[in-house]
């Protein structure tokens, strides 16, 4: 019963029309996802801050000095810290909002980061400092997969791929924010503290608004519906359908019956056998690639500029103009979003980066080398959207915040030892040597997309069937 009740739920909330009450959905989900970006790249504009407390050396590390001979050391132990526990949230925890549902645990992984990242601003040592660290990324991997979960199931078929790229554009629109904060707050100590610690509160202290705010999204009717609680699911699509009516002052169309969605275990085993195997190997291998491309050159720009001449202090402007770029990729990806398959926009923000890092390996000038890395930037963006969207739409209901957060997972990992291998291939090869070592990568990308379904246009349980 409860599946053919999924699949008339899921048929009314893919014949809703574009409205003010399903964008305002899409915005407060984003919202959350804001101070988690915040979060990510905040990283590298206050390790100077942070080095310059003494809290990494070997004495106020710890346990975290033995690391020092897998070439992590110093700050780079926060590095570390920080993607050990975006791992452990998006593998092992990303599956909890499958079992407890998205807005429960959209709202507990909002908390958590903010718990966390508040005692940490507050550490001495850098033990404390990681291992506040660590719990944080726990927290805001598990959030990353429970967002792309969230608007997947919420969103009409029509809407999806431009609720992913405003998802990101609101997202991104953090990432010059933080710079500019840590560049006006830098050697200043508002109410007594390190600006650095300043930095990290106001990501803290933001998100607890975000989490006033969630009231106003609702549990996904997917997801009830799934789980048995059918009555919940169509008070929810009646009252979400009641207010589109009063907004639109139009009765709503007859929804067109969709496929339901086939029984399965449920677990993550489902998503390591067939018909969901072939999925879950190419999308982990794509994130492995992807992120080689989109971290690696984000977080080394400015070193990246330094060896292509730029003076060190010039490269952390022209870093800047290049930070800036970040949301309006996906704000431009507004526009084709809807129109253009999942696909096509993946392999072409995937394309144009390769190409790009190879002219930006060649180039010189000053201005050619920002134009370039506005360019990357932009496309990897476009890239960024497409696929979060995509990897959400390839599995069930039942079992897709497990699957996104495996394949997900291996994102977090490659990204940890990729940055290991741009700094020996920056010092033994320069820009050219890493921009071959990106290139190659989107190539692995784009063959991995090549190889995957199309879903532009396809309800969800139509495409995980």
């Amino acid at each position: 019963m409860s599946i053919e009740k999924s699949a008339e739920i899921a048929a009314r909330l893919d014949r809703l029309p574009p409205s003010r009450t399903v964008w305002t959905m899409v915005i407060l989900i984003s919202l959350g996802g804001v101070f988690e970006f915040y979060d990510l790249f905040f990283t590298g504009y206050v390790a100077p801050g942070m080095i310059h407390s003494g809290l990494f050396t070997p004495e106020s590390l710890g346990f975290f000095s033995a690391l020092g001979p897998l070439k992590v050391a110093g700050f780079g132990t926060f590095v570390f810290a920080t993607f050990a526990g975006l791992w452990a949230g998006a593998l092992v925890f990303g599956q909890v909002a499958d079992r407890y549902g998205r807005r429960a645990i959209f709202t507990w992984s909002l908390i958590w980061y903010m718990v966390c990242t508040i005692i940490m601003a507050f550490q001495t040592t850098g033990v404390g400092l990681n291992i506040w660290r660590f719990l944080a990324g726990v927290g805001i991997g598990v959030e990353l997969v429970t967002i792309d979960t969230y608007i997947s199931e919420l969103i009409p078929t029509g809407e999806r791929g431009r609720a992913y790229a405003v998802n990101q554009f609101i997202t991104f629109s953090v990432v010059p924010v933080v710079a500019f904060l840590a560049f006006i707050l830098k050697g200043t100590q508002p109410f007594g503290l390190d600006y650095w610690r300043v930095v990290i509160l106001i990501g803290s202290i933001g998100a607890i608004i975000v989490w006033f705010l969630r009231r106003n999204v609702p549990e996904s009717p997917r997801w009830l519906a799934r789980n048995g609680r059918i009555d919940e699911a169509e008070r929810i699509v009646a009252d979400i359908e009641r207010r589109i009516v009063a907004e639109k002052g139009v009765a709503l169309s007859a929804a067109q019956a969709v496929s339901s969605e086939k029984e399965g275990l449920g677990s993550l085993a489902e998503v390591l056998r067939p018909p969901y195997l072939k999925r879950t190997i190419i999308m982990s291998i794509f994130n492995m690639a992807q992120v080689i491309g989109f971290y690696g050159f984000a977080a080394w720009v400015p070193t990246l500029l330094i060896d292509r001449g730029v003076h060190v202090t010039a490269s952390l402007g022209y870093a800047f103009v290049i930070a800036i770029a970040n949301p309006f990729g996906p704000l431009i990806g507004v526009i084709f979003a809807d129109r253009l398959e999942r696909k096509t926009q993946i392999v072409g923000g995937l394309l144009t980066m390769s190409i790009v890092i190879a002219l930006f390996s060649q180039a010189s000038q000053p201005w050619l080398l920002i134009v370039l890395g506005v360019l990357f930037t932009l496309s990897s963006n476009v890239m960024s959207y497409a696929y979060h969207g995509y990897q959400a739409e390839l599995f069930p209901t039942r079992v897709r915040a497990r699957a996104i957060g495996f394949v997900y997972s291996w994102s977090r990992i490659a990204a940890a030892f990729a940055g290991l291998a741009i700094g020996v291939l920056l010092q033994n090869y320069g820009v050219p040597g890493v921009a071959v070592f990106i290139g190659l990568s989107m190539v692995v990308g784009i063959v991995m997309i090549l190889l995957g379904p199309a879903t532009r246009g396809l309800a969800l349980e139509t495409i995980s069937n």
